[in-house]
């Protein structure tokens, strides 16, 4: 059997990821397995999921794929080089994934290898350093070199698809992975941009969730149904100024050691973090720490890192464990394959994370922390209970 693998948030699934799913085969073949590995409880913009985990997991079961793998939230809380590199060595651990599928603004896996060798040359980073010196934030730095270097094919890193499409090829090199990339070309709005038709992008649903707007038609049957199951139940959606005042205490107890010792720190950015927290809101957060250098979403993952205690050199290499959070029967089959082959302990019951080595236990432990703080943001008081990740079981569907 040929298998595919994708890296994906799926907050929430929508039509363009089942379009993806369907398209992955098609180009691959109709039997193809599809293993995803998705983010858990906080994604990679710095916020909570709007809805859990296992039910992201499920709704992607329901709609075309056959395992669904969570990323950790070190990486999951990365930057687009950490994100990338931990999924694909995931996938790469689990021994059976042939190919890796992605969605890109180019539709095209040759320019983007070509950026990706770029970024690989030696002294690449020295030239991006020195453009940051001069003001520019990392992407605008990293796109100007490219483009010196490679011409047109430079802009390629102005778009986010691409930016991640190009962080995977990366870490199939340094990985000296045998996957091999696949691209589909991005369908309907572009990133964070309002859509037509039955196709929006999932920032566009976050928002129409979040203002009470319906997005049943822009999403598959069975997704829908399963996220209306969640509503009703009151475990989402999980809306960021649910738990506005858990992070903000949970920052202001933190010492500027602390922030020193984030991912991404240096530079005096964690002086500006560790000021800022003294504002009333996390808008406010982030814009006291904001400058023309430092994104948004960097901030947010930085914040939201400090935390849940999430340290630099926890995303280092790839995550030790594999988490299964869904599978059908075809899944189940893909299981037992993966049981000769795969390079990390598959945790099927979450009892079994506390039998994990020692790097791979804290960092499920810190996992099962992180969900403690996410179910604050549910609706209903009783889903709000501490300990739940450990109680949660795999969508087993048939």
């Amino acid at each position: 059997m040929i298998i595919a693998g994708i890296v994906a948030e799926y907050n929430p699934f929508h039509n363009g990821h089942e379009a993806h799913i369907a398209a992955t085969r098609a180009l691959l073949g109709g039997d193809a397995g599809v293993v995803c590995c998705m983010s858990g409880d906080f994604v990679q913009r710095g916020e909570a999921a709007q809805w859990g985990k296992l039910a992201r997991a499920e709704c992607a079961v329901r709609c075309g794929a056959d395992l669904v793998f969570e990323l950790p939230a070190p990486w999951s809380l990365s930057s687009a080089e950490g994100f990338a590199r931990g999924a694909v060595g995931l996938l790469d651990a689990l021994g059976a994934v042939d190919y890796i599928s992605f969605g890109s603004e180019c539709g095209s896996v040759e320019p983007l290898e070509r950026v990706a060798e770029a970024l690989l040359e030696p002294g690449v980073n020295a030239e991006i350093r020195a453009e940051c010196r001069e003001g520019d934030s990392f992407a605008a730095a990293r796109q100007r070199v490219l483009e010196r270097r490679l011409g047109a094919d430079g802009a390629l890193v102005a778009q986010p698809n691409n930016i991640l499409a190009v962080e995977y090829i990366k870490a199939l090199y340094d990985l000296g992975s045998r996957i091999r990339p696949v691209t589909v070309p991005r369908m309907g709005a572009g990133h964070d941009r309002p859509g037509a038709g039955r196709l929006r992008s999932a920032s566009e649903l976050r928002s129409l969730t979040a203002s009470g707007g319906s997005t049943a038609e822009y999403m598959p049957a069975a997704a829908r149904c399963a996220l209306e199951r969640e509503r009703e139940q009151g475990r989402g959606p999980v809306l960021m100024s649910r738990l506005e005042g858990a992070l903000l205490s949970r920052l202001r107890a933190l010492t500027k050691a602390d922030f020193a010792a984030l991912p991404d720190a240096g530079e005096g950015l964690e002086n500006r973090l560790a000021a800022a927290v003294e504002e009333p809101t996390l808008d406010g957060v982030l814009a006291a720490a904001k400058s023309k250098r430092y994104a948004l979403a960097r901030l947010r993952r930085m914040y939201m890192c400090a935390a849940l205690g999430i340290r630099a050199g926890m995303n280092e290499g790839y995550p030790q464990y594999a988490r299964l959070l869904a599978a059908n029967a075809r899944g189940r089959d893909m299981l037992r394959l993966l049981s000769g082959r795969c390079r990390v302990p598959v945790v099927t019951k979450s009892a079994s994370g506390r039998a994990l080595p020692r790097g791979a236990r804290e960092c499920f432990e810190l996992c099962a922390r992180a969900h403690d703080l996410f179910v604050l943001g549910c609706p209903a008081e009783a889903e709000r209970r501490g300990g739940g990740d450990w109680r949660l079981t795999p969508a087993v569907l048939d």
